[in-house]
């Protein structure tokens, strides 16, 4: 029964500590677990425990999420690029010298980049509503972010701070979830509570500002996956308007052995289908990772 006990660490990387959630037997195969906004680790605290007896599982907070430091944006310079750099120094502090991703939303840029920089570490990928191609992105929820990143002045700020709010949390959260009572309040609470913080508001505005950047990676992602040949599963909220189904079967293009599915859930798909989603992951990663 200890192997399925999550236990909650902390760790010092560039001077700023990293809150992680780490589980399972040190000697198994590595799950390296990558949240996305506006959650942290947190949204992993149902899977977890359902594959702590066969992985090493770990799931750290990025910067400016969670419990991990949030230092100011003047003070610190939030873009996807630093959180990748710090992700990867992060895995190396903890001596993981090769892991399976799991990538969400935010996870997937930075997910993606560690791939970049060192293939020979990414065993396999799991994605779940963590994009790669142009056609993920849903029109009407990527219209403010676009034209925030086009040109970043007050009037393009204001609809994308509302992304942050509580009930723009909310809405993220509960959009597209046929049953909206089997998701925990608990859940947006929480992440409401942290984005509410002094300064959040600014370093926010600096990611979704520099989320371009990700964008002129997608051909690095795309020759990354057409070389590697990784094994990939996409496990993907078919509701979700953020990243929309026709990403997760953009993998295919790539990866023609990508497994795809697409489950009746929202952009936060393990809040209604953590025990699918397990048991999906499980089966993969006993296939494609020893």
């Amino acid at each position: 029964m200890s192997a399925h006990r999550i236990h909650h660490r902390t760790t010092t990387v560039r001077g700023l500590e990293i809150a992680y959630r780490e589980a399972g037997p040190a000697d198994a195969p590595v799950l390296l677990l990558l949240h996305g906004f506006p959650t942290s680790s947190h949204m992993f605290r149902d899977l977890m425990p359902l594959l702590a007896d066969r992985y090493h599982l770990v799931a750290p907070d990025h910067i400016g999420f969670g419990r991990s430091a949030t230092p100011a944006a003047d003070e610190f310079r939030y873009t996807f690029d630093r959180l990748a750099e710090i992700t990867g120094e992060f895995t190396e502090q903890l001596g993981l010298k090769e892991y399976a991703l799991y990538i969400q939303d935010y996870g997937a840029p930075i997910g993606l980049r560690l791939a970049l920089a060192h293939p020979e570490r990414v065993t396999a990928i799991i994605t779940q509503n963590g994009n790669a191609y142009e056609e993920g992105l849903g029109a009407d929820a990527w219209a403010p972010v676009l034209a925030l990143i086009a040109r970043r002045t007050p009037e393009t700020e204001a609809p994308v701070r509302e992304i942050s709010s509580p009930d723009g949390i909310k809405w993220q959260y509960l959009h597209g979830v046929p049953d909206p009572t089997l998701v925990s309040p608990d859940a947006y609470e929480h992440d409401a509570a942290r984005m509410a913080r002094p300064g959040q508001s600014e370093i926010q505005l600096d990611l979704i500002s520099d989320y371009g950047s990700n964008f002129a990676l997608y051909p690095a992602f795309h020759e990354y996956f057409r070389d590697s040949q990784v094994p990939l599963l996409a496990v993907w909220g078919a509701h979700d308007e953020i990243f929309v189904p026709a990403g997760a079967l953009a993998f295919r293009r790539d990866l023609p052995q990508a497994e795809i599915h697409l489950l009746p859930a929202g952009h936060f798909a393990l809040e209604t289908h953590a025990g699918q989603a397990a048991a999906l992951i499980g089966d993969f990663l006993a296939r494609h990772v020893r």
